[in-house]
């Protein structure tokens, strides 16, 4: 994980603002489940009551916070996958995912457009905020009220739609601020840069993790030579390429993995030409083999 520094993060959130998007106030009873469709950019904060996550939300990095001592940590939820009160929630809509809430809950959600998506290109599929409403008092405050008269997305007063997309943006940067700003960020989260040509490279391999990527063409994707690519690439990112494609396609492993794909389907998507290879991949990053991260991460969706 990496710390990110001020202007960096400064930088990235720069880019970041909703262009459009309805919040509401979604009310689910014990049992009771919400779908949050693929393709839209969510935010959920949660009002009151917990929720749990199919495929799971564990990120791998979530924050706590103690109330007492006021001391920031990262951890997990004590029950794994669990969003409790005053958690906030930042899915990018790379996949569909289905809320619960065993006991019942109350969600403000909003769905967003952004000006510019390739702005979060580098976002995990989930960020996983623990007490957001401690760590970013106000912005919870304001997401609390979201889909609520007077900021219902129905009301039609002169200014609304502004008012409404200013609060959905200033509660959106706050989430991913409390989650990058205290050590949650993925290494080369924030490797965005002024260069729109490594950019493009960056947003290449997202987006397509499992193609046989080489330096050369990466480097003819960012229209760089392959000595200029892979320097440059160093000097910002922090890594070379290779080792850059590696930590893309086993975090994307992980959530594969997570979501109940198998695991010879996971190595072929991913661009393995074997499952030992794959596996071999999968153990040097996380400890574990495939198999058994799908077994520990998996839980059944709700009936």
């Amino acid at each position: 994980m990496a710390t990110i520094d001020q202007a960096t993060l400064e930088r990235v959130l720069s880019g970041v603002n909703v262009f459009s998007g309805g919040t509401r106030r979604v009310e689910l009873p014990s049992s009771g489940a919400l779908p949050l469709a693929d393709g839209v950019v969510s935010f959920v904060h949660v009002v009151a009551g917990a929720v749990r996550g199919h495929p799971p939300l564990a990120s791998g990095c979530t924050l706590g916070i103690d109330r007492a001592t006021q001391t920031i940590s990262v951890t997990q939820p004590s029950t794994p996958g669990e969003l409790a009160a005053g958690g906030a929630l930042l899915t990018l809509g790379d996949r569909s995912v289905i809320l619960d809430a065993p006991n019942g809950a109350i969600l403000a959600v909003g769905e967003l457009e952004l000006t510019d998506p390739s702005a979060l290109q580098m976002m995990p599929d989930f960020v996983v905020v623990n007490d957001f409403a401690a760590l970013e008092p106000a912005a919870a405050a304001l997401a609390a009220q979201q889909g609520t008269p007077p900021f219902a997305a129905t009301d039609a007063r002169s200014g609304d739609p502004l008012i409404c997309r200013m609060m959905a943006t200033t509660v959106l940067l706050s989430v991913i601020r409390a989650w990058a700003e205290k050590g949650c960020a993925p290494d080369g989260w924030a490797a965005r840069s002024s260069d729109p040509f490594l950019d493009r490279v960056i947003a290449a391999i997202h987006r397509t993790p499992g193609r046989e990527w080489t330096v050369e063409s990466l480097a003819s994707v960012g229209a760089m030579s392959r000595s200029v690519f892979a320097e440059r690439f160093r000097a910002v990112v922090g890594q070379s390429p290779a080792s850059y494609v590696t930590d893309v396609r086993m975090d994307a492993a992980k959530s594969m993995l997570a979501a109940g794909n198998t695991v010879s389907g996971t190595a072929r998507e991913l661009g393995y030409s074997s499952d030992e290879g794959f596996s071999r991949a999968f153990r040097r990053a996380t400890g574990v083999t495939p198999s058994r991260w799908r077994t520990s991460e998996r839980t059944p969706i709700p009936a």
